[in-house]
């Protein structure tokens, strides 16, 4: 995940950035989005790389790591 792309994600969910280029995480809710956001990318990434696996269960690894964020 980029530096951009994290950036993207906490303006989605308001946390406010510094002048420095800092984050100022602002309430528990808005973390806890934050954190859920990051989630989701890193779990889309991985089942992507076990869709484009060779493995023959691969696919089902990646609709079981789809299936968390459905939690």
């Amino acid at each position: 995940m980029t530096k951009e792309e994290i950036i993207e994600m906490a303006k989605k969910v308001g946390v406010g950035m510094l002048h420095d280029g800092e984050f100022a995480l602002m309430g528990n809710e808005k973390i806890k989005a934050f954190a859920k956001l990051i989630a989701q990318k890193e779990r889309e990434e991985c089942a992507k790389l076990c869709d484009e696996s060779e493995y023959p269960d691969g696919i089902d690894l990646a609709y079981l790591i789809r299936a968390r964020g459905q939690e």
